[in-house]
């Protein structure tokens, strides 16, 4: 269990780095309890419970504040079933645009959402973490469904990490889908010598992104890294855009370590 409380006034002026907002005082809480069962089947639960409220320094005005409970399974393979209950409040002083033609406007929101997922374990040859979620969000509701942490083992050199996500928003202000899909792969050569790559599409925007990168470690503490990047606009909608391409770079870096 722990306890904590940060203030920053207004006048605070940072020598070096920054901070995420000023003239604030923070009080936090976090509590956990992971007891180990008698039951075959399960290694270990786990329980926490986290609370922050953030309100301004000189006048006391609330800004943000959030509750969370989670509740966790351990299996004895390793797999995780979890539930997560989130109470959020939030204040928009200025409002912001959530989607293109959907802008959330200033005012105090309060809501609540739950999630269960589980996760299936490293060792296995296919594994990975199905998420559900659903509950408010803003103004209005949000459900979502997502495959995270997912991993393929091809073969021993060969593997690929996909990941999706899908998320149905419905506010007063407007309704909106998203898509995220990505798939990430490691082609391991040697030891020392390996090739990766990133494929990734947002709705959102539009955009399809690539990644690709080779590292090759020649000699101890000395290495060899070739990336290329790529983005597109992928508007179907907008002929002269689609599969455009926005930006593209090849970085090459070469270190050698010297020893005396």
């Amino acid at each position: 269990m722990s306890l904590g409380q940060l203030v920053v006034e207004d006048d605070f002026i940072p020598e070096v780095g920054f901070i995420r907002r000023d003239n604030f005082r923070r009080r936090s809480a976090t509590a956990r309890f992971s007891p180990r069962p008698s039951i075959d089947l399960v290694r270990r639960f786990v329980m926490s419970g986290r609370f922050e409220h953030i309100a301004t320094a000189d006048e006391g005005e609330l800004e943000t504040r959030e509750g969370q409970l989670l509740v966790e399974s351990e299996f004895e393979n390793s797999d995780q079933l979890s539930f997560f209950f989130n109470d959020h409040y939030e204040l928009l002083t200025v409002p912001f645009t959530i989607s293109p033609g959907v802008t959330i406007p200033v005012g105090g929101y309060n809501f609540r959402n739950l999630r269960a997922s589980y996760r299936f374990g490293a060792q296995r040859p296919v594994s990975g973490q199905i998420t559900f979620q659903t509950g408010g969000f803003w103004s209005g509701d949000n459900t979502s469904l997502s495959l995270s942490r997912g991993r393929v083992e091809v073969t021993p050199q060969l593997s690929v990490e996909p990941s999706v996500s899908f998320n149905w928003v419905d506010l007063p202000e407007g309704s909106f889908n998203t898509q995220l899909v990505r798939t990430r792969f490691t082609y391991t050569v040697t030891p020392r010598m390996f090739f990766s790559g990133l494929l990734q599409y947002g709705s959102a925007g539009d955009l399809f992104s690539t990644n690709f990168r080779f590292r090759w470690e020649y000699s101890p503490g000395s290495e060899l890294f070739v990336v290329y990047s790529e983005d597109r606009d992928t508007d179907p909608l907008v002929p002269d855009r689609f599969t455009a391409l926005r930006n593209r770079g090849l970085v090459v870096k070469i270190n050698r370590l010297f020893r005396p």
